[in-house]
């Protein structure tokens, strides 16, 4: 596997010595060709086995993605410093690789040249005699392989300018990054379960309603035009139409409050918690201190979201009838603790519901923790800075 990479450290530093006269024309369009080249030699780092990051999405063109690294100015401490390495490295390979190997073969091959009358001159040397030509093949393999190493050591030299300028070696920037990936997938599955629980509840909740409201009122128009003396059944499929419309009115109330509560937008954090406090079926003692002016929205909804949900699991699972809401905002965060005396045992990586909640608070740089020993009752911390890092 050593003897692969370092041929290919060799080959690669052969195509950039081809590529020099392409590279120094290249120049005359800087910056446009340097993330071209910088990815470039990105990928080329990659085939020699040194852990890189693509810069380039797979799914965007080449000129979309200049484009946008034009707009960027990590191009001037990142893509330019790699572009200029590259020009400067290949027009190194090219002397090395091109007088190295050149000389080798010529020595290397020198008796055959001599049995065509030909003595083949290497710098100051020329051979003389047949005896000369064959002490010159140990030579030429000597500068073949001072040659391979000076090629290798080439390599290796743009390997550590590469990750010095693109900090690829900054391994907390890979973990972040691959969080991210995986942050997204996770919120997209999150995004993908409350889509499907609206329609459910759309479907089994204000539909059916809505359906029964239709029904009674065909019976209504059939009961006026048949008997309309019997007054009495009338009023009866009138009131039942009227309660069904109004379970329906109420369950869409609900469904839209579960989407984007109106009290956080119009009153703000603390008293759309409150709001739900109230509306709670559980007994909720609630402590808040501090100004909600200065949160933005993406953190305000994402807090309110947390605790609804914690609530809910409260309500659903816990086994109790009383919880706990401590809320704090500051001017540059706001931290939230929902706390319950029930039967513990909650894990945030079962569920949906909870899964959901990490990656929203995730989107807006927060965090959630879940303590929930079995017996122990649950509590859950969330929080959040005041405006999301975006």
């Amino acid at each position: 596997m050593a003897q692969i990479r370092i041929a290919r450290r060799v080959l690669t530093e052969c195509i950039a010595a081809m590529a020099f006269p392409i590279l120094l024309l290249s120049i005359l369009v800087a910056p446009v060709s340097a993330p071209v080249v910088a990815e470039t030699d990105r990928s080329r780092a990659r085939w020699c086995g040194v852990e890189t990051m693509p810069l380039k999405p797979s799914d965007h063109r080449w000129a979309q993605w200049v484009a946008l690294r034009l707009r960027s100015r990590s191009i001037w401490r990142t893509d330019l410093p790699v572009f200029v390495t590259a020009v400067l490295l290949s027009a190194l390979s090219l002397l090395v690789a091109f007088f190295g190997f050149i000389g080798a073969a010529a020595l290397v091959f020198s008796p055959v040249f001599w049995l065509f009358g030909i003595a083949a001159q290497v710098g100051p040397f020329t051979p003389e005699s047949v005896r000369e030509t064959l002490l010159a093949m140990p030579a030429g393999i000597v500068l073949g392989a001072v040659t391979t190493t000076v090629l290798t050591g080439t390599s290796f030299l743009r390997d550590l300018l590469l990750r010095t300028f693109s900090r690829s070696r900054d391994p907390d920037l890979l973990a972040k990054l691959e969080e991210l990936r995986t942050s997204r997938a996770s919120l997209t599955a999150a995004f993908e379960f409350e889509r499907q629980r609206i329609e459910r509840d759309l479907h089994d909740g204000a539909q059916q309603e809505l359906v029964a409201v239709v029904m009674r009122l065909g019976m209504l128009e059939a009961t006026a035009t048949a008997a309309a003396a019997d007054q009495e059944r009338i009023v009866r499929l009138a009131r039942q139409a009227q309660a069904h419309a109004e379970r329906a009115l109420e369950r869409l109330r609900d469904t839209v409050r579960d989407i984007h509560p109106r009290e956080l937008s119009d009153l703000g954090l603390i008293a759309a918690v409150r709001e739900l406090a109230a509306r709670s079926p559980l007994r909720v003692e609630l402590t808040s201190t501090g100004d909600d002016a200065q949160l933005s929205s993406p953190t305000a909804t994402a807090v309110y979201f947390t605790v609804s949900e914690a609530l809910t699991n409260i309500s659903k699972h816990a086994g109790v009838g009383s919880a706990r809401i401590d809320l704090r905002c500051a001017t540059t965060d706001v931290h939230v603790r929902v706390h319950d005396d029930g039967v513990g045992g909650a894990r945030i990586d079962t569920g949906s519901g909870l899964a959901g909640l990490r990656e929203r608070m995730r989107s807006v740089g927060g965090n959630i923790e879940i303590l929930s020993p079995p017996g122990g009752g649950t509590l859950v911390v969330a929080s959040a800075p005041s405006q999301p890092p975006w």
